[in-house]
């Protein structure tokens, strides 16, 4: 929900209002100017269980908000966004699985400002602790989680569909191709027991490659091993990947849709994707740099966990957008590691995976790893290409999207990276946010500004003067850069001195042109505006004359 708008968050703030006192999954506290960080811990546990017992995809906790009356009345706690955002990593050093909150949302209103906590449920099996104890709601309180809340939430099974039985498969139902290639991965991947594995009978070498269950199909057998005419053992769920092509305008030029077995099909599916060459200039060099748009190593790791990690109850397809400059993974599930930084800052493999038994499989077959390494490997081996970042979009907690991009954004991104080998992933991957001119958090935008590797003011963020230099885009940042206040208002003065009474369209006329570029004209005109009233009600040094508005004159304040 990170781009959830102003309008949505009312329209959830306003749903919860209309709530009974007593729901579990929402909590409402005024925290006027402040509030114990012990309990918005207990409180985030207790919110988080309560919403794993109600099967709720989240829960909250509002800050701003009388709780029995539910009145607005605002809340001055943690006024400057880099200590709010500041609690995620508070609250995770204290929870069991570094839990911590989804998003943390601010809502300005005519009563006040309100803090939205966007907390996930606890895992199936696992209750949700705050320095080591568990807690839920106990009326209008909380307290210990109770021994039966936890065995519930212990006892919740975490339902496997993929290692489900097709109870009328049979081994017929596979795909001869698939598993002669399944056989062959295998060894490869076990090359001590290579030559034993050629005398196992089909059945014996699917049970020990843990695709069959004693035998008997499975539902992950199927989708990776069944022949196209299986697909409706998966019933009700849908076994398929589409490929899109798209044109430049989004129109869609072709497409194919791809079913079990996805062993086989996958590779016929990359074969599809135009991975044209590349050709970028380095420094000091005539000769051109020849790339392909994507690495291959990407492309399969990004389809495979669509594979792995589909949530097939949705009855949804995995499908793969091809369009001149990009390609858009998607499948259906919520991103069980929460954010990319969780994957990228602790490199292990999740709690638990959402199809566990393909999983399992996969990486038999040498599919997928689950060592935890996969996604940041991705990143890694774009950034060792010097192509911008991949791009995940975890808004929506039904499904997952990522774009990879397949041509350079930003030129000065691109040399930087050639330059400054040093950085680090995370630092990387929040200076491609600037490349894409996309917002930073304040834990982001602290810690470049902090490396002195970016300049300006949020939203409107560029390449620090050091970096510009060393990557050849003085210009461009001397375009970006603002000058001293003084200095504009020295030149409105001379203008005011030289020409006498002049007009705002007169004024813009000087100063746009000399404002950075990295301003929008709208934001130029603000500015203006707001330089004028401090010359005139702040300095005295000038005054309106005339009209109002654009009729009116400015003159310099002789008095």
């Amino acid at each position: 929900m990170k781009d959830t708008t102003q309008r949505q968050l009312k329209e959830k703030l306003d749903f919860f209002l209309s709530l009974p006192a007593e729901t579990e999954w929402v909590e409402f506290k005024e925290a006027k100017r402040s509030y114990p960080f012990d309990k918005i811990g207990r409180y985030f546990s207790s919110l988080s269980n309560e919403a794993r017992l109600k099967n709720q995809e989240v829960g909250w906790l509002v800050f701003g908000v009388e709780d029995k009356l539910h009145k607005i009345v605002g809340s001055k706690f943690r006024p400057n966004r880099t200590d709010l955002d500041s609690l995620k990593k508070e609250i995770a050093n204290k929870t069991s699985n570094a839990f911590t909150f989804i998003e943390i949302h601010e809502i300005d209103l005519p009563e006040g400002r309100v803090i939205m906590f966007e907390i996930p449920p606890a895992i199936p099996g696992v209750p949700t602790t705050w320095e080591g104890h568990a807690y839920g709601r106990d009326g209008e309180s909380i307290g210990a989680l109770n021994f039966h809340e936890q065995e519930l939430i212990r006892n919740m099974t975490r339902s496997d569909w993929s290692g489900e039985i097709c109870q009328l498969a049979a081994i017929d139902d596979l795909d001869p191709a698939a598993v002669a290639k399944a056989r062959e991965l295998y060894k490869e991947k076990y090359p001590k027991i290579a030559s034993e594995a050629d005398d196992w009978d089909e059945v014996t070498f699917l049970n020990k490659a843990k695709i069959l269950k004693q035998g008997k199909i499975t539902n992950a057998a199927i989708l990776l091993l069944g022949s196209e005419e299986a697909e409706h053992h998966l019933s009700p769920a849908i076994g398929k990947i589409s490929w899109v092509l798209r044109d430049r305008d989004g129109q869609e030029k072709d497409y194919q849709h791809f079913g079990p077995p996805f062993l086989l099909s996958s590779d016929q599916l990359f074969a599809r994707i135009r991975n044209l060459t590349y050709r970028y200039m380095r420094d000091n060099t005539l000769f051109p740099t020849e790339i392909s748009q994507y690495d291959s190593w990407v492309i399969r790791e990004l389809l495979h966990n669509c594979i792995a990690h589909q949530d097939y109850s949705r009855q949804g397809r995995i499908t793969v957008v091809e369009e001149e400059e990009f390609l858009l993974f998607s499948n259906m599930g919520s991103f069980l590691p929460q954010t990319v930084e969780n994957v990228i800052n602790f490199d292990s493999p999740p709690e638990y995976y959402r199809n566990q038994f393909l999983a399992n499989a996969m990486v038999k077959l040498q599919m997928i790893d689950t060592i935890g390494s996969g996604i940041k490997r991705v990143f890694t081996l774009q950034r060792n290409r010097f192509f911008p970042m991949p791009d995940y979009d975890l808004s929506d907690p039904r499904r997952v999207r990522v774009r990879l991009p397949g041509k350079i954004l930003d030129e000065n991104y691109t040399r930087l990276l050639i330059s400054r080998t040093n950085l680090s992933l995370i630092d990387i991957i929040a200076l491609d946010k600037v490349q894409k001119k996309k917002p930073l958090s304040s834990t982001e935008f602290s810690r470049l500004k902090k490396a002195s590797l970016i300049e300006g003011r949020r939203p409107n963020l560029f390449v620090a003067a050091h970096i510009a230099e060393a990557t050849q885009s003085k210009a461009e940042y001397i375009r970006h850069r603002a000058f001293d206040k003084d200095h504009y208002k020295k030149m409105v003065l001379s203008l005011l001195k030289e020409y006498g009474a002049t007009s705002r369209k007169e004024i813009n006329r000087l100063l746009m042109e000399k404002l950075p570029d990295i301003l929008t004209l709208q934001q130029k005109e603000n500015k203006i505006r707001n330089l004028l009233q401090e010359m005139s009600k702040k300095d005295k040094s000038i005054k309106p004359s005339g009209g109002p508005g654009w009729h009116t004159r400015w003159i310099l304040d002789e008095d």
